[in-house]
């Protein structure tokens, strides 16, 4: 519940201006798990494995920053 409420305020923010390279970050991201999600946007550990990708790095930077 709290991943969906940070995902749409960042499409409220955000959606026009990504480029399909973010899309495809954020969709890459979308799949993980909700806890792992979680984690991941408060901030409590990094992306790892196929998630540590600069892409996806700058959206959870983006979504941490709203």
């Amino acid at each position: 519940m709290e991943n969906d409420l940070i995902v749409q305020k960042f499409l409220d923010n955000h959606e026009l201006e990504l480029s399909d390279e973010d899309v495809e970050s954020l969709t890459l991201l979308l799949e993980m798990t909700d806890n792992d999600l979680l984690d991941v946007l408060l901030g409590r550990r990094a992306p790892e494995e196929e998630y540590d990708q600069p892409g996806v790095r700058k959206i959870v930077q983006m979504m941490q920053s709203l």
